[in-house]
């Protein structure tokens, strides 16, 4: 299930480097050299829009991690430590 707010990073074939879309767009929202500069742009823009689910994908194109960012509910949450 995605969110409206939800975004991947995403390998560029084309031109090289590293897009953020929001998912099922067929347009990048923006594009950078640099998978950690797309993934630090895709953490403002997920954030500006309210919270949710940040997904990071390989050079093979498949995730190989998410991120959830605040306000947005983290499926899988850390456990309290006492």
């Amino acid at each position: 299930m995605t969110g409206e707010n939800d975004r991947d990073v995403v390998p560029n074939k084309q031109r090289g480097g590293w897009d953020v879309k929001a998912p099922g767009a067929s347009r990048a929202s923006s594009h950078h050299g640099t998978q950690a500069d797309a993934i630090d742009r895709g953490r403002q823009v997920v954030h500006n829009a309210g919270g949710g689910e940040l997904r990071i994908h390989g050079a093979n194109g498949k995730i190989r991690d998410s991120d959830t960012i605040a306000p947005g509910n983290d499926p899988n949450p850390p456990k309290d430590r006492k």
